[in-house]
């Protein structure tokens, strides 16, 4: 769903996940069109201005009459359209495409914020926007049956826009429809006129474990799945009840492995699959100058056939590449989920394929000893979850807020829940969700519910992203002026209703999470009771429904009060599983925030935040971990660690190397903006460079990004600063 309105000379077009683009022209005057884009859009309006500028962006222009393609200059060149018809793809948080007849020029601002297309004089433009997330259409009934839930991941892939490898970008694959539980198996006529039949089947076991780990898989194949007992004969010779992949036209059979085996052969067919249409996209319309494009070359794979051929061709293809031989340049998977496979839990399985997550079978087992501590401890001192996402060495020096006691716990002299926490099996991945029994660290706990809060959430218009702080104990101020500071200085760029609030009793608390807030900072304590506050504590069951979208528990354990909220309407929040520290709340809170507002998803804010403290496993993230608060300046968070090489003998120079991924938008790339630069990277492969003290800060300057240098979290813009002498 779009939504545009004109103030001054500025469009604002939003969508239902409160991502905003906003276009200014001189004299801008705007009116609705019915004008076809050569492009899938969501909404066309028609504009006459003689210059419109754009969010910063990558850019490429395409002439509708000569089929060329051009590109904005990475390094600041104008881009000269000569007089034709062109679309011009702005790939900014709302996509965009321009259509018009004539000549233009296409530039970045010098200092690198804005994209401005010019025309030598006033006149008529079609500006086309797509949403980059969608509500699912329709609804699939499935009894409990294997060969029900089977025809439902088939149909999954009807909200696919395109067969192509374009299908890797995340704009056209779609959310697929929801499933619910019935008696008997109803798939809308509109569904199944809109699923694809490319020859290309998964016959699987029928049980739910292998067709909840095949899925994904299924799902971006746009394969028809099929259980063994209802499926046709095999080849002879073969196990009938094996799991395969069939390729009807070539009459080919790829035997797979039964479980718990079945998840590594379909984690490697998916990976590999997706990592090779990122590059053979690259042959059509939406294709750009990626750094891992020589891959297909040296696999002796030519781009533009494999683009235009048949799935069912085009995976014969890759079925031929050994995976050793691009294992080492696969970007790391953003987002892996594990699932208890029941009949249950099969209305997850839309929301999980949205995010293209890969589904395992949840294996848990017991902490020993110390080892919850000494894994907090390891995370601190070396980190882990990807080169670049945490420095080694972040300080152990205390952070105190003004408020602050060093030492000192955040936990009443009442009785704090405690929660047994568990060791999950995980499997690879960036991010991992559970939705099984269990509380696992390193996880974010979610539950059905999250991913329906989000349905309707999306489904509500807002102007503006409501925060809400309330401070419950007057010595945790340092904290809650820190944070309030934070959503004051965001909302400068965003449109934030920030409210701050003091020592609410139970009944105003109540009030604030039943009203609709975005986010409510909760600063305080919590006992097994509920949340404190003067005149006793509120327990979060109590409460008819919960309308604050996100929020943040900031107290001791707050596991429980949290689990209550998703389960009462939010979509996500932070937690504590045990009393922590005041001084390491303050710390945790205050860099949580700043993410938060800057775009990260709520389960990579906490990640991020938590390992500034030596206990960070006491923070988790309870519901749909991969929602966000608020759009990125550049789309995708961006993540950059920086390190000094004056010790090596080059004195004044300094590897920077930046990490881009998101947990919604896998397929998607990123653009470093240095002057030597002419490379996109594909999200979740690590960019790195050598640069003079200069070139940093003027990179820092065009970059929103958190960067971990000399031990601590900066945000690049406030960083650059210390490099520009």
């Amino acid at each position: 769903m779009i939504e545009w309105a004109v103030d001054g000379d500025t469009l604002h077009v939003t969508d239902a996940d409160n991502a905003e683009l906003a276009v200014t022209g001189a004299d801008l005057d705007v009116s609705s069109s019915d004008s076809d884009v050569s492009r899938p859009v969501d909404e066309t309006v028609a504009v006459t201005t003689d210059e419109l500028r754009f969010p910063h962006a990558v850019v490429y222009a395409f002439s509708l009459e000569r089929e060329e393609q051009y590109e904005l200059d990475p390094g600041g060149e104008p881009l000269a359209l000569s007089s034709g018809e062109y679309v011009v793809d702005i790939d900014t948080e709302i996509k965009a495409y321009l259509q018009f007849t004539g000549d233009a020029t296409i530039e970045k601002t010098d200092d690198y914020e804005e994209i401005v297309v010019s025309f030598p004089d006033r006149m008529r433009v079609i500006l086309g926007v797509r949403c980059r997330h969608e509500l699912p259409a329709g609804t699939i009934t499935v009894p409990d049956s294997p060969s029900a839930i089977a025809a439902a991941i088939t149909h999954m892939a009807a909200s696919h826009k395109t067969n192509r490898p374009d299908r890797s970008y995340p704009t056209l694959r779609g959310h697929p429809s929801l499933i619910e539980r019935g008696e008997r198996l109803e798939i809308p006529d509109c569904i199944r006129a809109d699923t694809p039949d490319h020859g290309i089947e998964l016959l699987l076991p029928p049980d739910y474990e292998s067709l909840f780990v095949a899925a994904p898989l299924a799902y971006y194949l746009q394969a028809t799945v099929r259980t063994t007992d209802e499926g046709p004969d095999s080849r002879s010779g073969t196990d009938p009840d094996r799991p395969r992949l069939r390729l009807l036209d070539h009459g080919r059979e790829e035997e797979l492995s039964p479980m718990p085996d079945l998840e590594r052969d379909v984690e490697r067919l998916l990976r590999k699959t997706f990592f090779l249409d990122c590059l053979a996209r690259n042959a059509g319309p939406y294709g750009t100058t990626l750094s891992e494009s020589s891959l297909l070359a040296a696999l002796g794979l030519d781009a533009s056939v494999l683009y235009h051929a048949s799935p069912q061709d085009r995976l014969a293809t890759y079925l031929d590449v050994p995976y050793a031989a691009i294992k080492h340049r696969l970007p790391e998977w953003h987002l892996s989920t594990y699932v208890s496979p029941t009949y249950d839990s099969a209305e997850t399985l839309p929301f999980l394929l949205d995010r293209l997550s890969m589904i395992y079978t949840p294996q848990t087992s017991e902490l020993e000893g110390q080892e919850l501590v000494e894994r907090s401890l390891e995370d601190f001192y070396r980190g882990e979850g990807g080169p670049a996402e945490f420095a080694s060495g972040i300080e152990a020096t205390p952070a105190v807020g003004s408020g602050g006691v060093p030492g000192r716990s955040r936990a009443t002299t009442g009785q704090v829940a405690s929660v047994d926490i568990v060791k999950p099996e995980l499997r690879s991945g960036r991010t991992h969700g559970w939705l099984a029994d269990g509380v696992p660290i390193d996880v974010f706990k979610s539950t059905p519910a999250a991913y329906h809060n989000r349905l309707e959430f999306l489904e509500q218009t807002s102007d503006s992203t409501s925060i809400c702080v309330v401070l419950n104990d007057p010595e945790m101020a340092g904290e809650h002026d820190d944070v309030a500071e934070i959503y004051r200085q965001r909302s400068e760029e965003l449109t934030i209703d920030l409210t701050v609030t003091e020592s609410l009793e139970t009944a105003a608390l109540a009030r604030v999470l039943e009203d609709d807030n975005d986010f409510v900072h909760y600063i305080g304590h919590c006992e097994t009771g509920g949340l404190c506050c003067p005149d006793g504590t509120l327990a979060t069951s109590s409460l008819d429904r919960c309308n604050a979208q996100t929020f943040f528990l900031n107290a001791c354990g707050s596991f429980y009060e949290g689990m209550n909220l998703i389960e009462k309407g939010s979509v996500a929040g932070a937690v504590t599983v045990t009393k922590v520290l005041n001084d390491h709340a303050v710390k945790v809170g205050s860099t949580f925030a700043k993410l938060l507002v800057h775009g990260f998803s709520i389960e990579r804010a906490m990640v991020l935040a938590r390992r500034r403290i030596m206990m960070g496993k006491d923070y988790a993230v309870v519901g749909d971990g991969t929602h966000s608060l608020t759009q990125a300046e550049s789309r995708n968070p961006t993540t950059a660690r920086l390190e000094e090489l004056g010790e090596s003998g080059n004195d004044g120079q300094y590897l920077l190397s930046l990490d881009c991924y998101s947990t919604r938008v896998t397929g998607s790339y990123y653009f470093p903006h240095t002057e030597t630069n002419d490379y996109a990277y594909l999200c979740g492969n690590e960019s790195n460079f050598t640069l003079t003290e200069p070139e940093l800060a003027t990179m820092l300057a065009e970059t929103e990004a958190s960067v971990i240098y000399d031990g601590d979290i900066y945000w690049s813009k406030e960083l650059s600063k210390r490099f520009d002498r």
